[in-house]
């Protein structure tokens, strides 16, 4: 067990896996910090889980050209939040580094030609 977490492209919200319909764009295993950081943009815009539970499970979080301007600067500077789960695993952002300016890059890309970007986790 532990922090699986995935971005993909597709056209819409709630696309079926392995159809064509969604295109993995990254993966990363136990990337605590990413996953704090995706998880405080999802209650900025006001979310909580299926019957209020405040848990960012399996919870689709669409990214916008401004929420990728914002993670940029924050990978390449450091910021990303210190996060904390029993499934999570240690800081691992110097790993993650350059993997998640290529997402970054490729979200971008994908944006561009009309798609949607989502971000995903499982614990």
């Amino acid at each position: 067990m532990g922090l699986d977490m995935y971005a993909y492209a597709a056209a819409q919200a709630n696309a079926e896996w392995g159809t064509g319909e969604q295109r993995e764009l990254a993966y990363w295993r136990k990337h605590p910090n990413l996953h704090g950081w995706m998880e405080q943009l999802w209650h900025r815009r006001g979310g909580h889980g299926p019957g209020d539970d405040p848990t960012f499970n399996g919870i689709e979080l669409e990214l916008t050209w401004e929420d990728l301007d914002q993670l940029e600067e924050d990978v390449k500077n450091g910021r990303l939040p210190h996060t904390t789960g029993f499934f999570f695993g240690s800081d691992s952002d110097d790993y993650y580094r350059l993997q998640d300016l290529d997402f970054i890059r490729q979200a971008r890309a994908e944006l561009f030609t009309g798609l949607k970007v989502f971000y995903n986790s499982s614990w």
